[in-house]
């Protein structure tokens, strides 16, 4: 579920209360990011936000509610920032600029960022099994959207018969996230650059050559 979608659930909201709820989210998920999920109490997030523990029960009922937020919101803010890049990627050349804009963020962050949908995926899978849903529909919206410019490729005939954009948006995705994590762990965006480059090259493998036309 997207954030739109989610307050779109919810209660009708005055503008103050869409204001205020989306404060407490913010702060929510800027702490569950940097002290992880357990380590963030409601207590931690009203004094962030700036706001009353009234107001917290008020728009979530408890901390679970409030991490469901925490993953729409953090979804979206991942795959925002991705785009234009992200929904065309429909050529070898728009994936290998996406690989490269994926790389220069995690260089810009001095490699201590990794995934933020990974990181919460990787602490609630075991213990939160509506959360580890919501975490697995946001990698789907992130592979739809590796998977629909591969598509597009093998639709146009740019890629051979027996390519599987599926699969191969998987495998992506999947480089992606190892990479992404091994990144915050080593501090340097080598195995982000490895895993990737792997996909790419592979994928390139898969394209059909187009001859080049004979002069008369």
């Amino acid at each position: 579920m997207s954030t739109e979608e989610a307050i779109a659930a919810a209660p009708r909201l005055t503008r103050k209360g869409v204001a205020t709820r989306g404060r407490i989210v913010t702060a929510a998920a800027e702490l569950m990011f940097e002290r992880g999920v357990a380590g963030t109490s409601l207590e931690d997030v009203q004094k962030a936000a700036g706001v009353s523990p009234s107001q917290v029960y008020h728009y979530f009922g408890d901390k679970r509610a409030l991490v469901r937020a925490v993953i729409a919101v953090t979804t979206d803010a991942v795959l925002d920032a991705q785009e234009p890049l992200l929904s065309r990627l429909d050529s070898l050349e728009a994936l290998r600029a996406w690989r490269d804009f994926m790389v220069a963020h995690q260089a810009e962050r001095d490699c201590t960022g990794g995934c933020p949908i990974g990181s919460l995926g990787s602490e609630l899978a075991g213990t939160d099994p509506v959360a580890r849903e919501e975490v697995a529909a946001g990698f789907t919206r992130w592979g739809q959207s590796i998977h629909d410019g591969l598509r597009a490729m093998y639709e146009r005939g740019e890629l051979r018969r027996d390519a599987d954009p599926g699969q191969l948006a998987l495998a992506v995705l999947a480089a992606l996230q190892g990479g992404l994590l091994l990144t915050r762990v080593r501090r340097d965006t080598v195995a982000l650059e490895a895993g990737l480059d792997a996909m790419l090259d592979h994928i390139a493998a898969l394209c059909v050559t187009v001859p080049e036309p004979v002069e008369p």
